[in-house]
């Protein structure tokens, strides 16, 4: 008997696993943007942003990410970000996630760079 598909998956575990955490990257953008340390995770920027509209782009899933030490998908998702800045204006903590995403960016290349 075929199992029938509703159109949703059972998500993986959202267990952290430390073998493959790197926080690097978020000790970075703290050091950096100090501001990013109180962000709510209340979903303003993700609700207000232009590439979110047009792709799947979402800053939370960004933030999460960053938090988790999972920096794997970080690269794919940051390029669809459009740097219009509408996040920055919604942000009840006045974050500049576009520093943020900038701080994001630079790492990402400098790691490639590195490998070279």
């Amino acid at each position: 008997m075929a199992v029938k598909n509703f159109g949703f998956a059972a998500i993986k575990p959202r267990t952290i696993d430390f073998e493959q955490f790197d926080g690097r990257l978020l000790s970075e953008i703290l050091e950096l943007e100090p501001s990013f340390k109180v962000c709510l995770s209340c979903g303003g920027c993700t609700a207000t942003c232009s590439a979110g509209n047009l792709v799947s782009f979402n800053i939370r899933q960004l933030n999460l990410l960053l938090r988790r030490g999972e920096t794997v998908g970080l690269e794919n998702e940051i390029k669809k970000c459009m740097l219009c800045g509408k996040c920055m204006l919604v942000c009840p903590r006045g974050i500049n996630i576009r520093n943020v995403i900038m701080l994001i960016k630079k790492s990402v290349a400098k790691s490639h760079s590195l490998k070279r």
